[in-house]
Formats: structure tokens, C-alpha cells, sequence
């Protein structure tokens, strides 16, 4: 599935914007909803938060005091391959021109590499206004494309060019904008593992990892975006499912296992990006253990390997394991590679603060098996995500091409 973002500018065509996401899901794309502060004076975020099962961003800072919310405007641009304003605004198209970079929307906008479509909607003589005529010649230079408004009865009461273009119109710009990356996995489906597994102990208590699920759901919202039918298989997280995507919650080692080689067959990449849990209670009671002053051991069993089950099997298939180590990154990931029967390894080392484990960002050593080693430096995990696809999408290329 492709991913753009909708901004929201303040005006009365607001409301048609919410028409426009729905359009745009229904031409495959996941939405990312913007919206300006006097958008919201038209429209309540909910709206949009509803229709596209996605947090709508309206300011330029969240409640949460953190980094991530600190930075979210780039991970915003890094994440959506189109950004389309409707209503772009006179107030949207001058700050667009002239890089100014006072909420969410214009900020997100100057960190924004991607395809830009504007579709403007305003009064018939702020159109017409020289300085926005000059303000959307600035942009066309740009190379950003400009679904220009129709002319009607606007809401002042005016008569003339000004009104927001048919819905239809706008998001068929936005398809036609697609990169010709967005395609590059369509006809694949690749299978993802991710997050952690819970391994009971007894009715209340379990074994469990730090693994947050972020790195997968990342690798699954960009298989969507270039073309993949996606299954996610998801150990528990606290996360929402990606747009687009099929998921299947389990819990613990033995469920994720019966999922993936239930869906294994239909697979033509795999990617484990969980954290499976190594032990697991064989013969954990029905009932809650009760705590007693005497020291308490308990007898663990080894859970399946699915990582080198499936690489048995695997076939003509793709498959890409993780490995999350606290030392000697390069070599255990081919040791890795090669037991595992891999085609690439993603390592990265779980002991750096602020990467990997429950964290937004991650660095990692793609090991290969063509026999390259190649680092992706720190990044927002869906720019690591894009990387691993990247690279995946070549060493692809190689293996067909030796056989």
C-alpha cells in the first residue's frame, strides 16, 4: 500500500478533505492525516481519525514530552511518499513559497523530499491576488503539481474561480503521482513476524522480551507501500495494525510458530522480525503459583526455532532473519545467515542506548548473502525499513540473475 499524507488547510472546503481520504484509501493508498489549527475550527479531528484508523496530527508538539514527538514532522516526511494540501489556502501557499515553518504542516513540509499536489480553495480575489499568483508560480517551479480550483458559487457568495476541484480530480492527481518505486514488490507477498512472545510462567505471570514491535510494523507499512500483499504476524504489542495489512495477533513462541507455517505456503518473502522468546514453561500450571519465602527454580524448555525451520523449507523463497546482539554484531550475523539458511541478515546491537528494543529509531548491519555487509546508519525505523527493502529489491535482482 502507498502511503500519503492529507493536509488540512482552514477553510469552509475542509469537510470535502474528508471525502478525499476516503477516496484515497480506496485507491490503495494508507492516509496520513494533517491538519492545520484553523482547519480544526472546521472539522474535529475524530473525523479524520475514524475514517483512516489513524492519529490525526493537529499541532506541532504532542502532550508527550519526548523525542519522538520532538521530531515526529520528520518522521512524518520520511514515512509518505505524496503529500497532497486540501484546501491549500492562501495562508498554506504562502508559507509553502516562502519556507515559512510555523506548525506541524509547513515545518513537515520543508523536511518533505517527496511528490507534493496541492489543490487550492479560497475566495475568488485572493486568488486572483498578485501575491498568490506569484506564490503558485514559486511552486509549479518546484515541480509541485496544482489541481487548480473551479469556478462556482463559493461560500462568501461570490461567484468565480476559487472552489476546492471535484474530489475525483484530486485524488486521481495524487494516484498519478505514484513513484515508480511504490511498485516494485507488487505480485509479492511477503510474510513479517514481529514484536515479542509471552511465555507463561503460570495464570498471571510470564517470561517476555523488550522487543516493541516498532521495527516490524515498520517493514510492513513499506512492503505496503511498494505493492506486497502483507501478513503480519504480531507476538503482543501496543500498536495499531497497519492500514492495508492482514494481521494475526498471537501470544506466545508455539502460536506464532503455527501461524507463520500456516501461511508459509502462500509466502514469497519472509521476513522474522520478532523477538521470539528462546525458553518457554513446558508444563506452566492452569493456576496461579503462590508466592512462599523458599526459593523457587523452574525448568525451561527450548521454544522452536521457526527462523531455521523456515529456512529448511524455504525453497525459492526470500528470507530475511533479524539478529539483535550485545556484541560481535558482524560475526554472530553470519554465523547466523548461513545456520539459519538466510538470504540477508539484519543485526544490530540491542546494548546502544536509544536504538532497537522499544525505541522509534534504529541502526543496523544488513549481512548479505551475495557476501556484502552493509551499514544503515541511525534513522527513524521507517527509514531503516526503506532502506532493508532497498537493498532487498537489488540482492533480489542478484540471485535471480545467478541461477
Amino acid at each position: 500500500m502507498n502511503t500519503v499524507a492529507l493536509g488540512v488547510g482552514g477553510g469552509i472546503a475542509a469537510y470535502k478533505s474528508a471525502e478525499l481520504a476516503r477516496a484515497l484509501m480506496e485507491r490503495g493508498f494508507a492516509v496520513q492525516v494533517i491538519m492545520t489549527r484553523a482547519a480544526c475550527e472546521f472539522l474535529q479531528p475524530l473525523t479524520f481519525a475514524a475514517l483512516t484508523g489513524r492519529k490525526v496530527i493537529s499541532q506541532m508538539f504532542s502532550a508527550e514530552d519526548n523525542l519522538a514527538s520532538a521530531i515526529e514532522h520528520i518522521r512524518v516526511a520520511q514515512e509518505n511518499e505524496i503529500l497532497v494540501v486540501a484546501p491549500a489556502t492562501a495562508d498554506v501557499l504562502a508559507k509553502f513559497a516562502h519556507g515559512n515553518a510555523d506548525d506541524f504542516l509547513s515545518t513537515m513540509y520543508l523536511a518533505f523530499t517527496g511528490r507534493v499536489v496541492l489543490a487550492p480553495a479560497m475566495n475568488t480575489n485572493m486568488w486572483n491576488h498578485p501575491a498568490t499568483r506569484e506564490n503558485i508560480r514559486i511552486l509549479e517551479a518546484r515541480g509541485h503539481e496544482i489541481v487548480e480550483p473551479e469556478e462556482g458559487e463559493l461560500a462568501c457568495g461570490m461567484v468565480g474561480p476559487g472552489r476546492l476541484a471535484r474530489i475525483e480530480k484530486i485524488a486521481d492527481a495524487v494516484a498519478k503521482s505514484r513513484s515508480p518505486r511504490s511498485a516494485d514488490f507488487e505480485g509479492e507477498t511477503v510474510l513479517i513476524t514481529a514484536g515479542p512472545t509471552q511465555e507463561p510462567l503460570d495464570a498471571v505471570r510470564y517470561i517476555t522480551n523488550r522487543s516493541s514491535g516498532k521495527m516490524g510494523y515498520a517493514l510492513a507499512e513499506e512492503a505496503a507501500a511498494r505493492g506486497a500483499r502483507v501478513v503480519l504476524i504480531a507476538g503482543p504489542v501496543h500498536l495499531a495494525d497497519p492500514a492495508g495489512v492482514r494481521t494475526i495477533h498471537v501470544r506466545t513462541a508455539l502460536e506464532m510458530r503455527k501461524a507463520v507455517l500456516e501461511h508459509l505456503a502462500e509466502a514469497s518473502i519472509i521476513m522474522k522480525a520478532a523477538a521470539v522468546a528462546d525458553y518457554y514453561r513446558s508444563n506452566a500450571p492452569r493456576l496461579k503459583e503462590k508466592k512462599t519465602a523458599a526459593r523457587l527454580s523452574l525448568e525451561l524448555d527450548p521454544t522452536p526455532d521457526i527462523l531455521a525451520e523456515v529456512g529448511r523449507q524455504k525453497g525459492d523463497r526470500l528470507l530475511v532473519g533479524f539478529a539483535a546482539e550485545t556484541d560481535h554484531l558482524s560475526e554472530e550475523a553470519r554465523r547466523k545467515l548461513e545456520n539459519k539458511n538466510c538470504d540477508m541478515i539484519v543485526a544490530n546491537l540491542v546494548s546502544q542506548e536509544g536504538i532497537g528494543f522499544d525505541s522509534d529509531e534504529n541502526e543496523v548491519l544488513l549481512v548479505m548473502r551475495t557476501g556484502e555487509s552493509i551499514p544503515v546508519e541511525r534513522a527513524p525505523k521507517r527509514e531503516v525499513a526503506r532502506r532493508i527493502f532497498d537493498e532487498m529489491s537489488r540482492l533480489r535482482l542478484a540471485l535471480h540473475a545467478a541461477k
